[in-house]
């Protein structure tokens, strides 16, 4: 089966590079590999949230009244894969606090090798909100194709 996913961007980064390379190394305490972890999820959410539509208000500042932005329509949507995906939970709540969380459980069925899902919470009107699935562990892909179905 063919998947097409033209939203999909690929991250290529030397802060995330770096980061990946500290908490790969065997000798990276836990408490530093959550670090790391949070950090590159941060990275990932400012590209994530990259073209969130805005929309203009006025809003009054010490000096003067000003046009500002706020975001426009329904909070974005943070769906983890459970449970890798929590990991990057944090981090990308940092960037973008306003996000609704959502939940998939995934298991590996032993007999068809594909994953069979087990729990299925996400916000409300998810066909109006821009949507991140949150995973790290990313083999063959199944898991995220299937939380993305």
């Amino acid at each position: 089966m063919t998947h097409d996913f033209p939203m999909l961007t690929v991250m290529d980064h030397p802060l995330i590079d770096s980061n990946l390379s500290t908490m790969r190394a065997v000798q990276t305490p836990p408490e530093i590999f959550r670090a790391r972890l949070r950090y590159i999820a941060r990275i990932l959410a400012v590209e994530a949230f990259n073209n969130l539509p805005t929309e203009a208000y006025q809003l009054e500042t010490p000096l003067c009244e000003m046009t500002g932005h706020k975001l426009a329509g329904k909070a974005p949507a943070l769906i983890s894969i459970l449970r890798a995906g929590n990991g990057l939970l944090d981090g990308m709540l940092d960037i973008c606090s306003s996000a609704r969380v959502g939940f998939v459980g995934l298991a590996r069925n032993e007999e068809t090798l594909q994953p069979d899902q087990y729990y299925f919470k996400v916000p409300p009107h998810i066909d109006q909100r821009k949507v991140v699935v949150v995973d790290p562990m990313l083999a063959t892909g199944g898991s995220a194709i299937r939380a993305i179905e």
